[in-house]
């Protein structure tokens, strides 16, 4: 037999503490049913199969009423140690709590968000986003959080990223930012794709009108970094011939399933990656891979 140690948190990154029941559906790689049933705990133990082949890559779904369904697949199981899986539940139309990414937090974090500006000006055309455009800060500070997070041969991205735009069309968006950045990024990702951290995009200008570059973090299953490059748009910051980059994040780390369930679906409804989305799918990925927790300077309420 081998043993699944499921846990249930919220959109506040701890264990999930509202009276729920929760509907589990367990999954083996042979595409059985092993368990489905409500449950009321937020950390509970399987006993299941053990197979010692591909029969050993489970699936496990969550989902609870009034609440969107989380999962995650594959969690391989071993007859030799407890596995441990952790899924986030939120709220069908979540909310936010911003209460740690005030401007002062927030600028001092990531000062590319008002460089160029004063500091006056630039709080208040950031309060006036995130009173306006919640999904758009929330954007923000996903990338700022995932970047802090990937270590490139020198420095983080974040480094290398000068000053965010403002100006339409290139303001801050629910799905993406745009921002100056050294140029040298690109040679920093370039080693990082040597080493495996990152893949290229073929024809980056399909999906990103200008673009000349882009690579995508490979770290996850889902919820990776796209750094995006124009390399003809220019800007001189501080005596530095910048270019401009563009990050954003998909849901699915493979091209075909990013086309098929993100890029096509958005595009006949003309919707945008939703960064709740994102920030539950980055959480559980990296919960899963055993890295430091994914943790924005903001909350998902209910």
């Amino acid at each position: 037999m081998s043993k699944l140690e499921l846990r249930i948190f919220d959109g506040s990154r701890q264990l999930f503490s509202a009276p729920a029941d929760f509907l589990v559906t367990i999954t083996d790689g042979k595409q059985n049913q092993q368990f489905r049933d409500y449950v009321q705990s937020n950390d509970i133990t399987f006993e299941l199969p053990f197979y010692d082949n591909f029969g050993d890559n489970y699936s496990a779904i969550v989902w609870a009423d009034g609440f969107r369904q989380a999962g995650f697949m594959p969690v391989t199981l071993s007859d030799q140690f407890t596995k441990t899986l952790d899924v986030m539940l939120i709220r069908e139309d979540p909310g936010f709590s911003f209460v740690n990414a005030r401007w002062d937090a927030v600028n001092t974090a990531f000062p590319f968000v008002g460089f160029g500006v004063d500091n006056t000006t630039g709080a208040t055309r950031y309060e006036q986003l995130l009173d306006q455009q919640e999904k758009c800060v929330a954007c923000l500070l996903n990338l700022g959080e995932a970047m802090s997070q990937i270590h490139l041969s020198q420095g983080t991205p974040l480094d290398y990223i000068k000053q965010m735009r403002w100006d339409a069309p290139w303001a801050p968006a629910q799905d993406r930012f745009f921002a100056w950045c050294d140029p040298k990024l690109i040679d920093q990702v370039k080693i990082g794709a040597s080493q495996g951290q990152f893949a290229p995009e073929l024809n980056p200008g399909t999906f990103h009108n200008g673009a000349t570059s882009s690579w995508k973090q490979i770290e996850f299953g889902e919820a990776n970094v796209q750094l995006t490059f124009h390399e003809n748009d220019h800007m001189v910051i501080e005596g530095l011939d910048c270019i401009m980059v563009e990050p954003d994040i998909d849901y699915y780390k493979d091209l075909a399933a990013h086309t098929l369930f993100e890029v096509v679906p958005n595009a006949i409804t003309h919707s945008l990656t939703d960064p709740t989305e994102v920030y539950v799918l980055r959480w559980m990925a990296g919960r899963q891979a055993g890295v430091p927790e994914f943790a924005p300077m903001y909350t998902i309420t209910s």
